[in-house]
């Protein structure tokens, strides 16, 4: 496999230097900035930077990266400064929105139209996440999808059936108690974004179209239907099929719990389902969240937002030719095969996919709505009080009109400023 990788990196070296443009060979330095110091991501990007330079000698790189919510805050401080990166990884809708706000953020209506042959492998649902008003502010480069997966060995076993609304769903969970798993659901409530997955799709099936658009606009938002304390309280009761280990373990724990047998069933995205094969589990499906009875959304709406590149509006033309290197056909397959998430490119996948990833694939293209995290949907200020709001009420420390009051008063603030 590696001396695949490696004839396929040689490869598309030598074809982008038949076509890379000539560029003055001072040196230029590039600030690469992600979100991805696990393995295998930290290596496949730090092999594209190696093969980017071997085709642009002039080329220096100054990269930096940490995980998940410190990157959250160390790139809304930066895009704030004349730092900020060359080209930075970011989530799409609400914190693109945030991030473009600054006014250092390239928009590439342009560059999209220049690089036209390029553009065209580029699933064009996926770039709506990064557009901003008229302009376009990214490029799309993973997609991903959340469901809930169960251990198929313990359903057919027990003669149980993946749910189709809330109500069928929290039977589900009794039964699995009444069958001796305490603890039939798992989520790592530490995780302060998994609190947003579970809220941002709750509110989404239970509220109108109508009152989350009003809501999630800074301008307009209230948070005053009772759809939200609906929300909340589904939510919370959830946990309580959690037990109390729920609040004192992260996300990556609770998954290993889900491939251990420990616990039947875990919210989790598609791109772990290769995390879960690496631990040697494979008796799994999934289901898509359920639906409430008398929601006001979409039930068949999938949760899950492309994440993407962005460029500083100061970014030189190298870093655009390394944003079209590393958003190529041949570079994203290699990721796919290392990393095993689905990609934002055509048809890029492995030819040896295994049955359950298909599934999902599949499920993620044929979606007919896009659900985003909450904490991507709404203002980070309104998300970060759900999300701490999410976890007070699992150890219940907090009510759910308290959570909502403060909502109200920081959506009330939020109004205030930008209408100013």
């Amino acid at each position: 496999m590696l001396r695949k990788h490696l004839g396929v990196g040689l490869l598309i070296v030598l074809l982008f230097t038949a076509v890379a443009p000539a560029f003055a060979q001072e040196e230029v330095v590039i600030r690469f900035f992600h979100r991805w110091p696990q393995e295998p991501r930290n290596s496949y990007f730090a092999a594209l930077v190696k093969e980017f330079q071997e085709l642009y000698p002039h080329v220096r790189f100054e990269v930096d990266y940490v995980l998940n919510d410190p990157y959250k805050e160390k790139i809304r401080v930066l895009v704030s400064t004349d730092e900020l990166p060359h080209i930075f990884t970011s989530w799409s809708y609400s914190f693109a929105q945030n991030l473009v706000s600054s006014g250092r953020v390239k928009e590439l209506s342009e560059f999209y139209a220049e690089n036209a042959d390029w553009a065209k492998d580029i699933m064009p649902a996926q770039i709506d996440g990064f557009k901003v008003g008229d302009g376009v502010y990214g490029v799309p480069m993973t997609i991903d999808g959340k469901a809930f997966f169960y251990n198929k060995a313990i359903f057919e076993k027990h003669g149980l059936q993946p749910p189709n609304t809330t109500d069928e769903f929290i039977a589900l969970l009794d039964q699995l108690k009444a069958l001796g798993y305490d603890m039939p659901i798992m989520e790592g409530l530490m995780d302060a974004w998994a609190v947003s997955h579970y809220l941002g799709t709750i509110f989404q099936r239970i509220l109108d179209p109508a009152v989350m658009a009003k809501d999630y606009n800074p301008a307009t938002g209230e948070f005053t239907d009772p759809g939200y304390i609906k929300g909340l309280e589904f939510f919370r009761t959830l946990t309580e099929y959690m037990g109390p280990i729920a609040t004192a373990i992260d996300h990556e724990t609770a998954r290993n719990m889900f491939a251990a047998g420990e616990v039947p069933i875990v919210y989790m995205q598609f791109a772990e389902i290769k995390m879960l094969q690496r631990t040697g589990f494979n008796d799994f499906a999934f289901f898509n969240f359920p639906a409430f009875p008398d929601g006001k959304g979409n039930p068949n709406g999938l949760t899950g937002a492309p994440e993407g590149l962005m460029l500083a509006h100061n970014a030189p033309k190298e870093a655009e030719e390394f944003l079209k290197f590393i958003i190529s056909y041949d570079n994203m397959l290699r990721f796919v095969e290392a990393d095993g998430q689905f990609v934002a490119i055509w048809n890029c996948l492995p030819e040896d996919l295994d049955e359950v990833s298909l599934a999902a694939y599949n499920l993620v293209l044929e979606s007919d709505e896009v659900v985003p995290w909450l904490d991507n949907a709404v203002n980070i200020t309104i998300a970060d009080i759900f999300m701490r709001g999410g976890q007070n009420l699992a150890i219940g420390v907090t009510t759910l009109e308290e959570v909502m009051a403060q909502v109200q008063k920081a959506a009330a603030e939020l109004r205030k400023a930008t209408n100013n």
